[in-house]
């Protein structure tokens, strides 16, 4: 399918997509779209974006574990896990 545009880019670098083009695409508010710069151009596509957890199952109980056994705070994540990898 070739279907053709245009938008203007704002003085924030905001563009408003044509709302045929977000029919086809069946984007709606709050939708999230990806932008992929190619030698041809850009290609916009829908995408869904799924949160990452910083720990895995696992590494949760163990701190659990050692938190409830130790009270053992870390000032950060990487701290965290380094220990968990030393045990």
């Amino acid at each position: 399918m070739n279907y053709t545009e245009t938008a203007k880019v704002t003085s924030k670098g905001q563009v408003t997509i044509p709302s045929i083009i977000r029919e086809i695409l069946k984007l709606e508010p709050g939708s999230k779209v990806m932008f992929k710069v190619t030698d041809r151009g850009v290609i916009l596509s829908p995408c869904e974006i799924i949160e990452k957890p910083v720990y895995t199952a696992k590494e949760w109980r163990e701190i659990e574990k050692l938190v409830a056994e130790k009270g053992k705070i870390y000032k950060t994540s990487s701290a965290a896990k380094k220990h968990i990898r030393s045990l």
